[in-house]
């Protein structure tokens, strides 16, 4: 089963830790080669994705939205071989918890959700909350 979006339970436990400060979200996307709208329009999924980004923008910049880290995936290097491999790979920081909420329930937002739907095959959107870089791995 592809994962494209999230369910109620998990949304209800994201909700559920507001603690204070910001939260960064790891976005790791694979795209479909052709977007598959709901009425049929043609795109490739990287177009599809494009739309998706310049449409929703405004919406992630006006509630304090910024993009923290990109990064283009070159080789697994641990963890499986193949269907892992992803088209784009990101870091979104949000001020909180509800900026993050406000901008789902953004119609704006929500009218540029169709185009991430129609092109994305596979995700994985994980939070994560911003701690100080260490001296090694293990801090």
């Amino acid at each position: 089963m592809p994962y494209t979006a999230f369910d109620r339970e998990t949304f209800d436990a994201f909700r559920a830790n507001d603690r204070p400060g910001p939260i960064h979200m790891l976005n790791l996307v694979k795209l479909r080669e052709a977007a598959e709208y709901p009425d049929g329009r043609q795109a490739t999924g990287a177009e599809a994705y494009a739309a998706y980004g310049q449409e929703s923008a405004p919406v992630f910049k006006r509630l304090g939205g910024r993009i923290v880290w990109r990064g283009k995936m070159e080789l697994m290097v641990i963890g499986p071989k193949t269907g892992e491999e992803w088209d784009l790979c990101f870091i979104a920081e949000y001020p909180s918890v509800g900026a993050f909420a406000d901008m789902l329930k953004d119609p704006d937002y929500r009218a540029a959700m169709v185009h991430r739907q129609a092109a994305v095959a596979e995700s994985r959107l994980v939070r994560m909350a911003p701690v100080d870089t260490g001296g090694n791995f293990g801090e």
